[in-house]
Formats: C-alpha cells, sequence, structure tokens
C-alpha cells in the first residue's frame, strides 16, 4: 500500500458516540465533519492544527441521524464544520439554525456537484418503496470515487486556511499531499479491475455507483438508493436473470445493512456472499478510509475473478 500523507491524526471520539466539539483548548481549530469519509478528509488536511468530531456516531446508520441539543449548538460553534448537503436532514435543519461562518459543502465542490446532477435520485424499477431516504440530487456516495475525494480536499483546505491564516501553508500542502495518496489509489483500483472475467456487481443498494461508474464496471442493486426498502418479487426475479446471463458468483452486502434479504437471495442462487463497504460510517477504528477502499478492491477482484 502507497505511503499515507503524513498528516494523519485520528479523531479522538472515533470509538464513542457522536458529541459536540469540545473546545481543544491549544490554539488548534475546532472541526466538525457530518460523516466519516469527510472526517477523514478534514483530519488528513487539517493534520495536527485540528482536532475532528463526527456529528455521526462510528458505526452509526448516517441517513437516520439526529442530532441532540448540544451538537446542534456545536454546529454554530465550531471554527469549521464539513457537510454533505441533502444526505442528513437533521444536520442540513442544524446548518440552517445555527449558520456557522466557515462551511465546507462537498455538494458544492464543482466536480462532486456535477456528478450529484449526473445520478438522479431515481430508485431501481421494483426494487422497493420509498421510506423517507430520499437523496437531494442524487446518489450521495460520492467518495467511492476517490478524485471526488480528492477535489473536496482541495476546498477544505482552503476554508481551513481562512480560519487559520497562519497555517493555510500547511493546510494546501496537506491537501496536495492527500491528493497525490488518492490519486495512487485511483490507479490501484483501475489497474486493478481492468482485467476481470465478469463486470456486473450485484450490491445489496445502489451505494457504489460512482465506484462502478469510475471503473467500468456495471452495478446492480437489489434495493434502490434507500438501503432499507423491501426489493419486490419482480426485481427478484430481474436479479435472479442478471445472475444467470453474467455469470455472476457473489452477492455483495454491507456493514450497516442487513444482510438477510441478500444472504437468502444468494443462497437461492446457489451463489456466494461477500462484503463491501460503501464507507457511509467507519466501523473500524483502526482502518480508515484507504484501508477500506483496498479492502473493497481485494473483494471485487475475487468475486469478479481479475488477474
Amino acid at each position: 500500500m502507497s505511503p499515507r500523507p503524513a498528516a494523519l491524526v485520528l479523531a479522538s471520539a472515533l470509538g464513542l458516540s457522536a458529541c459536540a466539539a469540545a473546545p481543544a483548548g491549544d490554539g488548534r481549530l475546532e472541526v466538525l465533519a457530518s460523516i466519516y469519509p469527510l472526517q477523514f478528509v478534514a483530519e488528513q488536511v487539517g493534520g495536527e492544527h485540528v482536532t475532528v468530531e463526527p456529528l455521526t456516531p462510528p458505526g452509526a446508520e448516517p441517513h437516520d441521524v439526529e442530532l441532540s441539543p448540544r451538537q446542534v449548538r456545536s454546529v454554530g460553534e465550531a471554527d469549521v464544520v464539513v457537510v454533505l448537503t441533502g444526505f442528513q436532514a437533521a444536520v442540513d435543519a442544524a446548518l440552517e439554525a445555527r449558520a456557522p461562518e466557515h462551511v465546507v459543502d462537498a455538494a458544492a465542490t464543482p466536480a462532486v456537484a456535477e456528478h450529484l446532477a449526473e445520478h438522479p435520485d431515481e430508485e431501481a424499477e421494483g426494487a422497493g418503496t420509498d421510506d423517507g431516504h430520499d437523496h437531494e440530487g442524487g446518489d450521495p456516495h460520492f467518495w467511492l470515487d476517490p478524485t471526488l475525494l480528492a477535489a473536496v480536499a482541495t476546498d477544505v483546505a482552503v476554508t481551513l486556511g481562512e480560519a487559520d491564516p497562519e497555517h493555510a501553508e500547511d493546510y494546501a500542502a496537506n491537501a496536495e499531499a492527500l491528493g497525490a495518496d488518492l490519486g495512487t489509489l485511483d490507479g490501484e483500483l483501475a489497474a486493478g479491475l481492468a482485467q476481470c472475467e465478469r463486470r456486473v456487481v450485484v450490491t445489496a443498494h445502489e451505494a457504489f455507483g460512482y465506484l462502478a461508474e469510475r471503473y467500468d464496471l456495471e452495478q446492480v442493486g437489489i434495493s434502490g438508493l434507500d438501503p432499507e426498502a423491501e426489493p419486490s418479487p419482480a426485481r427478484l426475479r430481474e436479479i435472479r436473470d442478471t445472475v444467470e446471463a453474467h455469470g455472476v458468483t457473489t452477492v455483495f452486502t454491507e456493514t450497516l445493512v442487513s444482510p438477510k434479504v441478500a444472504e437468502t437471495l444468494a443462497a437461492d442462487l446457489g451463489i456466494g456472499t461477500a462484503v463491501l463497504d460503501p464507507l457511509e460510517s467507519q466501523t473500524d477504528a483502526a482502518h480508515d478510509y484507504r484501508d477500506v477502499m483496498a479492502t473493497n478492491l481485494e473483494a471485487l477482484r475475487a468475486a469478479l475473478s481479475c488477474t
């Protein structure tokens, strides 16, 4: 695995439930991040000059996060807040209520905004019913394309520099280093998925559109964008036909979604299951974004019989 940027600072709250950012007391910027991929970027870009607290507890389902009154207050008190608007209604409401001075909205990063517009929020036909997990602007999982996460890192560096001009050069250098590392990851994924016997990926829900688009794969979700939607019988028949037509050997489950439907479908079809992590939340503090993406690559290579 390629070297990481030197400025990796683990958030002290990784093993705890989400809480309001406490005053650092040492001159460091207090940064809030709404979801894990943005927390990772803020830690990497901020380095030793920041403390980063998550608004979504590690291992929690980010779609359903509710903020405590204390957390809502912390949104207005933090030096910098890094969010993805349209993904978590509670976070959007806190932003509107508290109007923090320095905000990075990943949805406004030009490269991300362009892709969000190209991934409309449409459930796969027959995939299931909507229970409120709508995403303004479409599929939000942009971070599964490392090049888009690198673009957000640049915006984070600019905003940190505005809040803390004394260390603006450090933030810019850290963002450049992170961008280079994510570029290396992008190359590893492209090379690892270039020569495969199959290119169809059957997933529990359609969280992997950006990864599939970037690396020329075809995603087929049991459910649509809503991870809790129940697939219709018609959708299950479509999945069966896809598996048979393309010689699919694996149905991918996820870390935060019940594997029951996917495991039952795989058993009925006589094929296996494996885990593909959409990285909506960090489930193991010992493994960061880079580690999990490498694990995802190995899982895909095995399932697709890549050489």
